[in-house]
């Protein structure tokens, strides 16, 4: 269990170190959105920084997902962003809570995305961009080519693009990626500068507005990149509990 006011003192943390990366960057804060990686966090712990204005949560897990959105169906604004693998036969279930998909890596998923999001409208309250009802998809690219980590090649990510786009249901808002893990928090920017620049050659911000990358100890890094979404979890909420099986 989270002490009481730490999160409230991490959050606060976090949101100025993100301004601080982006006024570095000659950027504004308002150009980038924290999402709070709730993955193996208490519902009462997500509750939380929702009282201190959080509104955007990301999680890896369908099922985990599902009980979190279930326990806090009160909190009208809250939105989810599912951020982990996402299996086929789990798309129907995903559709029904989140505002957001980050992880699409094959044509296969994009068709069954939008073979399940037939006819669906976002309501106000979980709609991420205001003035979009569709339920809005990016891109994961495998951006070291590790092989344990899910993602598409850069060089097959236009067939992906491409087969997001075909699914008039869908919106497809930009590019994600999860560069290797190290303790040294700048080896991520070179991996970062990649991934803008797929995003460049691949229609650029009008046809791929958002850049999801950057994580507790790298955001700083991503934001320098162009990053427009962080993914922040354990510099929020502490390490994380120990996940059910």
């Amino acid at each position: 269990m989270t002490e009481p006011g730490l999160i409230a003192e991490r959050l606060t943390a976090v949101r100025r170190a993100i301004a601080r990366a982006a006024a570095d960057a000659g950027r504004g804060p308002d150009e980038i959105t924290l999402i709070a990686v709730s993955k193996a966090q208490p519902a009462s712990a997500i509750r939380e920084a929702y009282g201190l204005g959080q509104r955007d949560f990301g999680e890896n897990y369908v099922q985990e997902l599902e009980g979190k959105a279930e326990s806090l169906r009160d909190l009208p604004e809250l939105r989810w962003h599912m951020i982990g693998h996402l299996q086929r036969n789990k798309v129907r279930q995903v559709l029904h809570e989140v505002s957001v998909v980050h992880s699409v890596d094959s044509p296969e998923l994009a068709r069954e995305l939008g073979k399940r999001a037939a006819g669906l409208r976002l309501p106000t309250e979980r709609r991420f961009d205001p003035n979009q009802d569709r339920v809005e998809v990016l891109v994961e690219v495998r951006i070291a080519g590790e092989a344990q980590k899910s993602g598409v090649a850069p060089e097959s990510l236009s067939e992906v693009l491409s087969s997001v786009e075909a699914e008039p249901d869908l919106e497809l808002a930009g590019l994600m990626c999860v560069p290797p893990f190290s303790e040294d928090p700048a080896s991520a920017r070179p991996y970062f500068e990649r991934l803008r620049e797929l995003r460049d050659k691949n229609g650029g911000r009008a046809r791929l507005r958002q850049l999801s990358m950057g994580m507790s100890l790298d955001f700083d890094h991503a934001i320098a990149a162009g990053a427009t979404l962080v993914r922040v979890g354990t510099a929020i909420f502490g390490p994380r509990l120990a996940r059910r099986q």
